[in-house]
This record gives C-alpha cells, structure tokens and sequence, in this order.
C-alpha cells in the first residue's frame, strides 16, 4: 500500500494546506475557503432577504426587476459570475481590486439570487391569516412584514440558509480560476511541485471538504429536527 499511496507529502504541506503563507504572508488554504464562504454567506443573506422581500412585492415596478434579475443571475454559470466580477469591478472602480474580493463579490451575488427564493418560500409558507391579522390592527404592509411574517418565515429558512452554506462552500473552490490560493489552488501548488503524489493531495482535499459539508449538513438536519419539533409542540 505505501509504494502506492505516501502521504507524507500531506504532513510535510499540513501547515501550508490549512492556513496558506499565514501570518508571514497572505492567508490561504483552508482558512481562505472558510473565509470566503463565511463572509459570502453574510452578505448574502442579507442580499437574499432584500430581493426576497422586493420579488414579492405588490408593487410591479419594484417586483418586476428583481424577479428578472433574480432569474438571470440564477440561469448563469457561477464560473461566468466570477469572471464578471473579476474583470468589471476593476474597470469600475478604475483600481485593482484584490482577487479574493472579486470573488466574494461574485459568489455573494450568485448565491444571494438563490437565497431569495429560500426567503420568498419561507414567507409565502406562512399562512395569509397572519398578514391579514396584522393589517387589521392597523399596521402598514411592510410593518406586518417585517415584524410579523418574516420572524416566522426565517424559523423555517434556517435549515435551508445551512445548506446553502454547504454549497457555497464547496463554490469557493472556483476562486482558484483567478488565482485566489484556497484549498484547491493550494493542493494544485503543491501537486506541481512535487510532481508526484496528485493521488494523495487529492484525496486529501476531497475529505477535507467531504468531512467539513458532512458536519454543515448534520447540522442542518439536526435543526430541521429541532424545529419542526418545536413548531408542532
């Protein structure tokens, strides 16, 4: 087994294939991925919950664009995204823009276009009786909204919010298309430099990234369980 497999390379790398440079140089590796995915997903929940609220808006004005522009950014490749991010926000900005920016840029925008139907599905779950009870007490429209509908709703989009997470997760893993040195990037470094042990290093990253969503996912089912328990009792 060991004249096929050596996985000292992996020891020897451990270091480099967690944390990158880090702190004498730039981040990278593992934590760069989970830094990725972490602020990603921030922003795009933020993102997710505004044009949620604005596709199901009354008002067609205000529907009707971010309708469209949840369902062109949904029918785009990720790849595409990134790629746009990377080469317009400098041309806007008229500056470079650091690389691990672009991409979070990108992916907030893809998945933020995702999050929005988690949002919208989560607030149309919610029975019409309960804005219409809001209303009644005099309420505005997005008072009831905001105050009554959506804490309900986002009970039940957590599990959902987790799950996206996971898949964001393993989207990072496109920032190495521009150079971005995450997990991938970094397994790629290390596999041309050593020119010997692909099999290893690969191996290695897949049950990084296998044993990080395996722990998200558990987590998720683990809330779905709580609470549909707790919304049933």
């Amino acid at each position: 087994m060991d004249e096929f497999l050596n996985f000292q390379v992996i020891a020897d790398n451990f270091t480099y294939f967690m944390i990158g440079r880090y702190p004498k140089g730039p981040l990278g590796g593992l934590g760069l991925t989970l830094y990725l995915a972490v602020v990603s997903c921030i922003l795009s929940m933020f993102g997710g919950l505004i044009l949620g609220l604005l596709s199901i808006s009354k008002k067609r004005w205000v529907r009707w664009p971010s309708v469209v522009f949840i369902n062109a950014v949904r029918g785009l490749p990720l790849l595409m995204v990134i790629f746009w991010m990377y080469f317009l926000l400098p041309a806007l900005l008229g500056r470079t823009v650091p690389e691990s920016r672009t991409v979070i840029f990108g992916l907030t925008l893809f998945t933020s276009a995702y999050m929005s139907q988690i949002v919208r599905a989560g607030i149309e779950g919610i029975p019409r009786g309960q804005t219409e009870a809001a209303l009644s007490t005099g309420l505005k429209h997005w008072q009831a909204m905001i105050y009554i509908v959506l804490p309900q709703g986002l009970r039940n989009m957590i599990p959902s919010f987790v799950n996206q997470f996971v898949s964001l997760i393993k989207d990072t893993s496109l920032a190495f298309i521009v150079g971005v040195s995450e997990l991938t990037h970094v397994g790629t470094q290390i596999n041309n430099r050593t020119m010997a042990y692909p099999t290893e290093i690969f191996i290695f990253i897949a049950a990084v990234y296998f044993v990080i969503c395996y722990a998200f996912t558990s987590l998720s089912r683990l809330l779905e369980r709580k609470l549909s328990v707790g919304s049933s009792a």
